[in-house]
């Protein structure tokens, strides 16, 4: 597990494209979410992508195995929404256990297999934890601004169970991310340092905030550096910014908190912005040129993509950024 430290201080890391993306691709319908084992399920599955780590395994390896062979050095595990908090919509929190466990397992299988044909570049499983569909910060009634849909512990104990799963299934690392609400990300890493602690172990994490429009904040208000500064208090390897924006917009963000931190920089944007049918036509070469800004202003340390981008737009990143060194920042590492 120590390896992704020397792999940051000899080369800028290269994470996976988006998940969701590739998957749309497959067109699965809903008999494909249910498989056999889901077949009668009182409630649609169809758009539940997390769930087909178990009955479309095969996809997801798939996947998992173009990235790598693309060039990406760590991947995440098909888990975005792999909190009982998130599956309540699919009336599946008993499985979320399962669900975590199988995907952290196919990702880990991926991996070994590509570090085994290339030992010189081992490849890492980053256990992926996003934000839930629920906000600790923020009312979601304007008529009720002190209503909660969420608390902090409700969040702590959906995030433990994730975090338990993803660490038995044979993650290297922790990647929470597509941050919109501090609070909740606080959980998360609080319900991380739990898991630590209980069981007498460390584990590398990243954390990815989302700055949600031109106004340069998170959706619960505050500035890069605020994020920055008010998640410090933890031990982390890198901190960072995905989604929402495309890699030029994201860029004044990234330069806001990369002289400022000792941990370790790491950005994955969209392809561009969403078009009028929320796709994304941002093509490859168009995102590697504004993601080549990053590596000459020496602001990353860790690179990849988020929502539009596939396993080229995640190869000519990589064939851009094995040109450069990782940004230089205090020894930490």
């Amino acid at each position: 597990m120590s390896n992704i430290y020397n792999a940051l201080q000899e080369r800028i890391l290269v994470l996976d494209g988006a998940m969701g993306t590739m998957l749309q691709q497959y067109k699965f319908t809903e008999s494909d979410f249910r498989g056999e084992r889901f077949k009668n399920y009182p409630t649609s599955l169809q758009g539940n992508n997390d769930l087909l780590s178990i009955t479309q395994p095969h996809a997801i390896k798939a996947v998992h195995a173009q990235y790598f062979e693309a060039g990406a050095d760590i991947v995440e595990t098909n888990t975005f929404s792999g909190t009982t908090i998130a599956m309540a919509d699919y009336h599946m929190e008993d499985l979320v256990y399962e669900l975590n466990f199988q995907s952290a397992k196919l990702a880990r299988e991926i991996a070994d297999e590509f570090t085994a044909k290339e030992p010189h570049k081992p490849r890492f499983v980053a256990g992926s934890i996003g934000p839930t569909n629920k906000t600790a910060s923020m009312s979601p009634d304007v008529n009720d601004p002190g209503f909660r849909a969420v608390t902090f512990n409700d969040l702590r104990i959906a995030y433990k169970q994730q975090v338990e799963a993803l660490l038995d299934g044979g993650v290297d690392l922790l990647l929470v991310e597509t941050v919109f609400d501090t609070l909740n990300a606080k959980a998360a890493l609080f319900a991380i340092e739990e898991v630590k602690d209980d069981r007498k172990i460390e584990v590398p994490i990243m954390l990815s905030g989302t700055i949600t429009d031109a106004s340069g904040r998170t959706l619960s208000g505050q500035t890069a550096e605020a994020f920055l500064i008010s998640v410090s208090h933890i031990p982390l390897l890198s901190v960072g910014f995905n989604c929402a924006l495309g890699a030029n917009l994201l860029q004044p963000h990234l330069e806001a908190i990369a002289n400022k931190t000792d941990f370790a920089i790491s950005a994955h944007p969209n392809a561009g912005l969403p078009n009028a049918f929320g796709e994304y036509d941002e093509t490859p070469e168009e995102m590697g040129e504004q993601i080549e800004e990053y590596l000459k202003k020496n602001l990353i340390n860790i690179i990849g993509g988020c929502c539009g981008t596939t396993p080229e737009h995640i190869r000519i990143i990589a064939n851009i950024a094995a040109k450069y060194k990782p940004r230089v920042h205090p020894a930490r590492f």
